[in-house]
C-alpha cells in the first residue's frame, strides 16, 4: 500500500502546468495544507483518491458518513485547520447532512466534497443520482459547483478559502466525469484574511460605556476560542476585575482555574455565573452571538439583566443585536477587538476600579456557594427521580446517581484533556462539571443538538491532537447511533476513551413526559445489551462500572490504555433513571384536549 508522504516533503507545482483535473483537485488541497480526510471510498472520486497517498493525504475510512462529517468537525475544532469529508455521490453525500449542520452551528471550517452524478446523466434518474446542492444550502457558508473541468482548482481553492474566511462549512460539488481529462492550470495559493478589531467609532463608544460601568460582566464566547483570543480576553477581564462567564457549550473559552471564571451560562450551567450576570450594569459579549438557547432561564432564574447595557462583539455583523437588544455592536475579530478595547481603557480611570476588591470577594462567595451546592447535589430532587432511586433499590441494582458520577469523572480528568459531549439528559447536566485550562478542549453539538455527535467528533479531535487525552460522553440512546465508529478507532489506530451513561432511557425527552404529560411514557424506554461487551466485540476494551468508588479508577485506567498502550476503551456506567430539568421548558405547555376519547390524556 502506498503511504502518504510526510507533510514537510510535500511540494506544490508552480506556474501554469498541464495535468488532469484530479491532479488539480489534489494539488490544490495540498496547497491548502490538507493531510487528513474522512469518508468512505467511492467510484465517483476514485481517480483522485488513487493519488491521495503520494500527495501526502490520508483518507480515513469510517463506518458511516455522518461519522465522517463529525470527525472532520472535531479535527477542525481541535486544530483550527480545515476538516475535510468526502463520500460517494447520492446516499454517501446525503448521509452527511446532519454532521454538516452541526459543524455549521459550531462555526467549523469544514469542507464537504460532494462528487455528483456525471454531467451526461443528470436528470435521468440514474444510479445514486441526487440534487446535492439544495441538501446543504441552509448549512453551508458557500457552495462551489465545478461546471467545467478547467475550473477544478479555482473552485477547490475558493471552497477552502471561504471556509476559513466565513468560519463555517463549505461544499465543493463535482460531477464525477469532470475529474477526467487534460487541462493546463495554475494552482491557487491560499488566501487568508487579516481580521481587524472593528470600527473606530464603535470601539470608542464601547470603551466609553465600559468605563462608566460599576459592575461589568464579561461573556467569553466561541469566538474567543476560534480567534485565539484567550490571552486578550484574560487581560481585558483582569483590567476590569469582572466576573467572566462562558457562553453556552463553550466551557473552554476561559481558564477554569482563574479566580474570575464563573462557569457557563445556559442549560444546566453555573448558578454562580447566572447570579452574577443578573446584577451586571454592562455586559461585554466577546465573540458570542448570544444564542437564544444559551441565555434561557435556568434553575427557575430569569437571569438575563433587563436594564444592563450590552456591548456585543462578533466577526459576523449579522449576529449583532439579532437575539438580544444591544447598545453597541462591534463587527470585529475577538482577539483584535479585545486588544483594541484594552488599549482604549488603559490609562483611564474606570468606575469599576474602586470596587475591584469588593466585587472579587462577591465573585468568590458566589462560586464557593455553587461549588458547595454541586458537591451536595448528589441526585435530582423531583418526585419522579426519587421514585427511580427507590425503584433501583428494589431491583437490587447498584445504579449510580448521575451527578455523583459526573463529580467523580471531574476529579479524575487528566491534564490537558479534550472532551466531547453528546446531547441528552446526563450530558447536559455535565456542563456544570466540565472545566478546562486551555482552548480547543470542549466539543459539543451546539444549537443543532443532534444525537450521535460525541464519539466521532472526539475521534477527529484525537486525530488532530494525538498527544492529548480524548474523552467522549454519551447517553445510551445517542451512543447507539454512533458506537460502530469504535471500529474506526481500532482499525486506524486512533485511541479514545468513550464514557456511556447507561440509564436505559431517552432521558431528556422523558422528562417532558414527566412534567407535562402525567408520566405517560411513549417510546422512551431502552432495553440495552452490555455496551462494554459490544466494545470488546469490536476490538476495543470495555469496562462496566456499577460502584461509585470505581468511577475515577476506571477513567484513569482507560486513559492509561489510550495514551500508553494506544487502546480504545468504552466505560459503561450504570446509572439511575434520574432526570434533570426539562430540556425544552421554553417550547412545551400543559396539553389541552377537545375530543372525548382523549379527555383523560391531560
Amino acid at each position: 500500500m502506498n503511504k502518504p508522504q510526510p507533510i514537510a516533503a510535500r511540494t506544490v507545482v508552480s506556474g501554469p502546468t498541464k495535468m488532469t483535473p484530479s491532479e488539480a483537485f489534489v494539488e490544490t488541497m495540498v496547497a491548502q495544507g490538507v493531510d487528513t480526510m474522512f469518508g468512505i471510498m467511492g467510484s465517483a472520486f476514485m481517480d483522485a483518491m488513487d493519488i491521495f497517498a503520494p500527495a501526502g493525504i490520508t483518507l480515513i475510512p469510517v463506518v458511516h458518513e455522518q461519522g465522517a462529517g463529525h470527525m472532520a468537525d472535531g479535527f477542525s475544532r481541535a486544530s483550527g485547520r480545515h476538516g475535510v469529508v468526502i463520500g460517494q455521490n447520492g446516499p454517501g453525500i446525503s448521509n452527511c447532512v446532519t454532521a454538516i449542520a452541526a459543524a455549521y452551528w459550531a462555526h467549523s471550517p469544514v469542507v464537504l466534497i460532494t462528487p455528483e452524478t456525471g454531467t451526461m446523466g443528470l436528470g435521468l434518474g440514474g444510479f445514486q443520482e441526487a440534487n446535492q446542492l439544495p441538501m446543504f444550502q441552509e448549512f453551508t457558508k458557500y457552495q462551489g459547483h465545478v461546471n467545467n473541468n478547467k475550473r477544478m482548482a479555482e473552485y477547490t481553492a475558493r471552497c477552502f478559502d471561504r471556509a476559513h474566511s466565513e468560519l463555517g462549512p463549505t461544499q465543493l460539488n463535482i460531477p464525477r466525469d469532470l475529474f477526467y481529462g487534460e487541462i493546463t492550470v495554475e494552482i491557487p495559493k491560499p488566501m487568508r484574511l487579516d481580521r481587524g478589531p472593528g470600527g473606530e467609532d464603535s470601539l470608542k463608544a464601547a470603551a466609553d460605556l465600559i468605563a462608566q460601568a460599576k459592575n461589568p460582566v464579561l461573556i467569553s464566547g466561541g469566538g474567543v476560542v476560534m480567534g485565539e483570543a484567550w490571552n486578550e480576553c484574560i487581560a481585558l477581564a483582569e483590567r476590569l476585575g469582572c466576573p467572566v462567564v462562558n457562553s453556552y457549550q463553550h466551557n473552554d473559552s476561559f481558564p477554569a482555574s482563574h479566580p474570575q471564571w464563573c462557569g457557563p451560562l445556559g442549560y444546566q450551567g453555573s448558578k454562580a455565573g447566572m447570579k452574577l450576570i443578573s446584577q451586571a450594569d454592562v455586559v461585554i459579549a466577546l465573540g458570542s452571538r448570544l444564542g437564544p438557547f444559551g441565555t434561557l432561564p435556568q434553575y427557575g432564574m430569569d437571569y438575563w439583566p433587563k436594564s444592563a447595557k450590552i456591548v456585543q462583539i462578533d466577526a459576523d455583523h449579522k449576529m449583532l443585536g439579532l437575539v438580544k437588544k444591544i447598545d453597541v455592536g462591534i463587527c470585529g475579530d475577538a482577539k483584535a477587538a479585545a486588544k483594541a478595547l484594552l488599549a482604549l481603557l488603559n490609562g483611564r480611570t474606570l468606575a469599576c476600579d474602586a470596587t475591584k476588591a469588593e466585587r472579587a470577594a462577591k465573585t468568590a462567595d458566589e462560586k464557593a456557594a455553587w461549588e458547595k451546592e454541586l458537591g451536595e447535589w448528589t441526585h435530582e430532587r423531583d418526585a419522579y427521580s426519587l421514585d427511580m432511586i427507590e425503584e433501583a433499590k428494589k431491583e437490587g441494582g447498584n445504579w449510580l446517581h448521575p451527578r455523583q458520577v459526573l463529580r467523580e469523572l471531574e476529579k479524575a480528568m487528566p491534564k490537558d484533556v479534550m472532551v466531547s459531549t453528546d446531547i441528552g439528559n446526563i450530558n447536559s447536566v455535565a456542563h456544570s462539571y466540565l472545566r478546562f485550562e486551555r482552548p480547543r478542549s470542549f466539543f459539543a453539538p451546539m444549537s443543532f443538538g443532534n444525537c450521535g455527535y460525541a464519539l466521532p467528533t472526539i475521534i477527529g479531535a484525537k486525530k488532530a491532537a494525538p498527544e492529548r487525552p480524548a474523552i467522549s460522553y454519551a447517553g445510551d440512546g445517542a451512543w447507539g447511533m454512533s458506537m460502530s465508529e469504535i471500529m474506526t478507532c481500532v482499525r486506524h489506530d486512533i485511541p479514545v476513551t468513550s464514557i456511556v451513561f447507561h440509564n436505559r432511557q431517552w432521558g431528556a425527552e422523558k422528562k417532558n413526559q414527566v412534567d407535562f404529560y402525567n408520566r405517560r411514557f411513549v417510546a422512551g424506554e431502552l432495553d440495552n445489551q452490555s455496551f462494554a461487551g459490544i466494545a470488546r466485540a469490536m476490538g476495543a476494551e470495555g469496562i462496566t462500572v456499577d460502584k461509585l468508588e470505581d468511577v475515577g479508577p476506571a477513567l484513569k485506567k482507560a486513559i492509561d490504555m489510550q495514551m500508553n498502550q494506544r487502546k480504545t476503551c468504552v466505560i459503561e456506567i450504570m446509572c439511575t433513571r434520574e432526570l434533570g430539568d426539562p430540556f425544552r421548558r421554553d417550547a412545551l405547555a400543559k396539553p389541552i384536549r377537545f375530543l372525548d376519547k382523549y379527555k383523560d390524556y391531560v
